[in-house]
């Protein structure tokens, strides 16, 4: 998370802050279980692994860039799975060396050298104690653990954040702003792009809906109920409706064994109550060797985590 726009911004101690910022982050990762780690996240793109991979590379980052390194000096060292066979010892390693560094080097207030540009470290700090913030309840969110958050932490992120986020935003660092929660720490995560009620039903929508990427059907079926209904695109008017596991399965198999080069992408989506709405684009290549894309939408009914119904339709 980074932004070119430095805030004024009051407030307890930066230094204090961005310490229980990194305590809250490794306490979430630290209680990742063995069989977590392949879980979707409220980050739709990231399972918990690369969720944890993505803020270790941050906290290893925090070292050189506190010191005056550049990007460039840097290299491509910390690209790739920072993560190796211990997860968790990785993680708690990286956050110690970074509230360590942050310790030696704020009180200076120098600048940092960052994708955009210099930075003030002061500004730069904020930017990492929001990020251990939200991507920790990301991760509490995606293992089930308790995620509520410091309200003190909480304000303190929503008043930086005034001055922040529409640079975020409009530098696509940040999802669309959900509808408000009704709490501060529901505010803050709608402007975050995160819905505060992410549960199973969400989680097992994304898990479908990676599957659908990766073209796994037996994935696809291990989150789809035995008696889900499938509607299909066609033909006009109103498309071929499939019943039962095993019709719809048929569907699947044939779309990912007989089309050339299949490749899904979901462009948008979104959950509420039992109804998930996914905005996606499908191509191909034909046997000619020309390439062909739809786009489309999938309505979607979830059941105990699990599609029980999809519905889908495209445009034109």
């Amino acid at each position: 998370m980074e932004t070119a726009t430095e805030t004024q911004h009051t407030g307890p101690d930066l230094g204090h802050t961005y310490r229980r910022s990194v305590r809250w982050w490794a306490q979430q990762s630290a209680g990742v279980a063995d069989d977590q780690w392949d879980l979707p996240t409220p980050c739709s793109d990231w399972t918990v692994r690369d969720l944890v991979n993505h803020v270790v590379g941050e906290d290893l980052w925090t070292a050189p860039l506190m010191r005056g390194h550049t990007i460039a000096d840097v290299g491509s060292r910390l690209d790739g799975d920072l993560l190796g066979e211990d997860p968790r010892s990785a993680a708690a390693s990286a956050a110690i060396e970074a509230i360590g560094v942050v310790e030696e080097t704020l009180p200076a207030h120098g600048t940092v050298h960052l994708s955009y540009g210099e930075e003030s470290i002061d500004e730069y700090v904020r930017q990492l104690v929001a990020d251990h913030l939200i991507h920790g309840w990301d991760l509490a969110a995606a293992t089930g653990r308790d995620r509520t958050l410091d309200p003190e932490l909480v304000a303190d992120v929503a008043a930086w954040f005034d001055g922040t986020e529409d640079a975020y935003r409009s530098g696509g660092a940040v999802g669309p702003r959900m509808p408000s929660g009704g709490n501060p720490q529901a505010d803050l995560l709608a402007r975050f792009g995160r819905d505060a009620a992410w549960g199973p039903a969400h989680a097992g929508f994304a898990a479908f809906t990676a599957a659908f990427g990766r073209g796994d059907v037996d994935a696809i079926m291990a989150l789809m109920t035995d008696d889900c209904v499938f509607e299909a695109t066609g033909p006009a008017p109103d498309g071929i409706r499939h019943e039962g596991a095993a019709d719809v399965r048929s569907v699947w198999e044939s779309l990912f064994t007989e089309t050339g080069s299949p490749a899904f992408r979901a462009e948008e989506s979104f959950v509420a109550g039992d109804r998930g709405v996914l905005r996606w684009r499908f191509d191909w290549v034909a046997p000619d060797g020309s390439p062909g894309h739809v786009r489309g939408v999938d309505v979607v009914r979830l059941r105990d985590g699990k599609v029980c119904e999809k519905l889908s339709y495209v445009k034109g």
